[in-house]
């Protein structure tokens, strides 16, 4: 067989070993494909030793790919084959121009290229000498079609990782569409990253303030003056994929999760050492943060939508439990259970202005402990001074920078009823900025919805007030101190009833003068109520008589009270006047109505008128 026909034989033998690889049903990886590659060129060659050095674009070297490492070497850099050209004139160019050469002794290099770019070479080692120029027209016979099967192998294997990558895609996009949850996705698309690019790290830069209970490479997104000019802020701000220059330590490029109303953080992928970043790569992992970035869109605008649903709720349960006639301290009660529930705050107050000129400040029963201890005092006073200024409310991370506080994080929020301001809502927490902005507005919704409520309660406890106060005397009215006489013999109770009278009244007011006689009543009033304090209900039972209900109290023990009261008034009035006084008792042994309770005290002052007046004596019907 003369040379060509050996040559044409080697070619077509090879080709055939070629196609039964290509063809082959079992499923090779792109490694095994090329170490099967050089089992094929070990054997048609009859080499002892055959390795292929594939170029890697990112790295700027040749990886080795056999299964034989007889080379000192199993990367080469490219600029190596520069250098050796350099230093080996008569050899060297040829490793440029596709020619195989004569490297080593029994050694060979068989260069590859596609068109006039390098994708790697050869390395072909005989057991026994041969003829230089016979290897080498074998070489050159074959190096085209070796050249073909490397560039097929890698570009089906390119195309079996693609359908991988957009396989695992798709997989990816259908959970994201699947779930709500922004943990969910964020975590999705981290292994989804770490699955295809595993020699690659990756972090997510977030532009909300997230937490997670798994551990996701989550950064904080920074956007400051100081880096606004880098490229994960100008991804952020633009939208656009951008790329760090290459370092010596790494190299990243920047995809941001873009949704259609906007960019929700930015993805980080990193490589170490520093590698160029192919285009179709950069490609899917762009298509991967939109898609991303929709999801996490979509997860966002779900959570809004529950979380606005869940405020409403809260505001029209709380608005409809406060329009049911509930009492101030009642309404208040319930409020601060609503707010520390729903906030997870630690103390609520509820401030009333009684005096806007003098700041004067009542806090409401029902507020949390701590604002009726003093040490809340100067807190409140620099909160309320704020909102007196501006009618506005009051929104701050970390109050301790300003006061010395135990409580860290404050919201405040002014209650304003047709234009007044009527009192405020302090809202506490010991955990500096504790609150976000969206519970500073739901809070601020709640009360104002609320402060119609507040008020509703606030005039009608005044108006209860003023229907169970007489005007002149701010005692309790004839008709409160009957309602709750009878509830209290209803419940079967027992208690003392004095009746008093100011001696010769009208004396005092023909002399003096009706002015002066509502003075000596006012004064008569306020004796009696500071002497009976919270033992007894006073009340004007008209004209010029007042009446005291005493519960629990025995006939004896009236009597004392109202002995005490008589001296009082002689001694304590200006102009000075007198008493009389009448005592009865009832305990549920007496079977008689609550009017002979009255009836029987009323006997018995006019026994004390008889007596001489500045006197006092008790029904002796009832024993002590």
């Amino acid at each position: 067989m003369d040379s060509n026909d050996y040559l044409s034989h080697i070619t077509k033998e090879l080709k055939v070993h070629f196609f039964d690889l290509l063809t082959s049903e079992y499923n090779r990886s792109y490694n095994e494909l090329l170490i099967n590659l050089v089992h094929i060129l070990e054997d048609v060659l009859g080499a002892e030793y055959v390795g292929v050095y594939e170029y890697n674009t990112s790295e700027g070297q040749f990886f080795l790919h056999t299964n034989k490492v007889k080379l000192t070497q199993q990367k080469l850099d490219y600029q190596d084959w520069v250098s050796y050209q350099q230093h080996h004139p008569e050899t060297g160019y040829k490793v440029m121009d596709g020619r195989p050469f004569f490297y080593k002794k029994n050694s060979y290099i068989l260069p590859l290229y596609n068109v006039d770019k390098v994708i790697g070479f050869v390395y072909v080692l005989f057991e026994n000498e041969m003829e230089v120029d016979n290897v080498r027209s074998i070489l050159h016979s074959i190096v085209d079609e070796v050249a073909k099967m490397l560039l097929r192998i890698r570009k089906d294997s390119q195309t079996l990782e693609e359908e991988k990558k957009y396989k695992r895609l798709f997989d990816v996009t259908a959970k994201f569409h699947s779930s709500m949850n922004m943990e969910e996705i964020l975590t999705e698309i981290i292994d989804t990253l770490r699955g295809v690019y595993p020699h690659f790290d990756c972090y997510l830069l977030l532009s909300h303030d997230y937490s997670s209970t798994q551990h996701l490479p989550i950064k904080e997104l920074k956007f400051d003056n100081n880096e606004i000019e880098t490229a994960s802020a100008q991804a952020y701000l633009t939208g656009e994929i951008q790329f760090d220059e290459l370092g010596e330590q790494n190299a990243s490029f920047y995809a941001p999760l873009r949704g259609k109303q906007g960019i929700y953080g930015v993805l980080q992928i990193m490589s170490l050492p520093p590698l160029l970043f192919h285009e179709e790569d950069v490609e899917f992992i762009k298509l991967l943060a939109n898609t991303a970035g929709n999801a996490l869109e979509n997860a966002r605008l779900y959570q809004q939508s529950k979380r606005l649903i869940s405020d409403l709720q809260l505001i029209n349960e709380t608005s409809h439990k406060l329009n049911s006639n509930l009492r101030l301290t009642d309404t208040i009660s319930y409020m601060a259970n609503q707010i520390k529930s729903s906030f997870l705050a630690e103390e609520v107050g509820f401030i009333l202005y009684k005096d806007h000129v003098n700041c004067i400040q009542d806090v409401l029963s029902g507020s949390t402990a701590h604002f009726h201890d003093p040490s809340s005092e100067h807190l409140r006073d620099f909160v309320t001074q704020k909102i007196s200024a501006t009618h506005d409310s009051v929104f701050i991370g970390d109050i301790s920078t300003k006061i010395s506080s135990e409580y860290c994080s404050v919201m405040a929020i002014p209650m304003i009823q047709n234009g007044s301001l009527n009192g405020l809502v302090i809202v506490l927490h010991t955990q500096p900025y504790y609150f976000s902005f969206e519970t500073f507005k739901l809070l601020q919704s709640l009360v104002h919805h609320s402060t119609l409520a507040f008020a509703n309660s606030m005039l009608r406890e005044e108006l209860e007030q003023l229907v169970r106060t007489d005007y002149l005397t701010k005692l309790c009215s004839r008709k409160y101190l009957d309602e709750t006489i009878h509830k209290h013999i209803d419940e079967q109770n027992d208690g003392s009833f004095l009746i008093i009278d100011i001696d010769d009244f009208k004396k005092v007011n023909d002399f003096y003068g009706h002015q002066v006689g509502d003075r000596i009543l006012i004064q008569v009033a306020n004796i009696v109520k500071e002497h009976i304090g919270f033992k007894g209900t006073v009340a004007r039972w008209g004209g010029e008589e007042l009446a005291i209900y005493l519960p629990h109290t025995s006939l004896f023990e009236g009597y004392i009270i109202g002995r005490v009261l008589v001296e009082k008034v002689n001694q304590m009035t200006n102009p000075t006047v007198t008493i009389s006084c009448g005592v009865s008792y009832w305990d549920p042994t007496i079977h008689n109505e609550v009017k002979d309770f009255f009836i029987r005290a009323d006997r018995a002052l006019y026994e004390a008128k008889d007596a001489g007046k500045n006197a006092i004596r008790r029904d002796e019907v009832s024993s002590v």
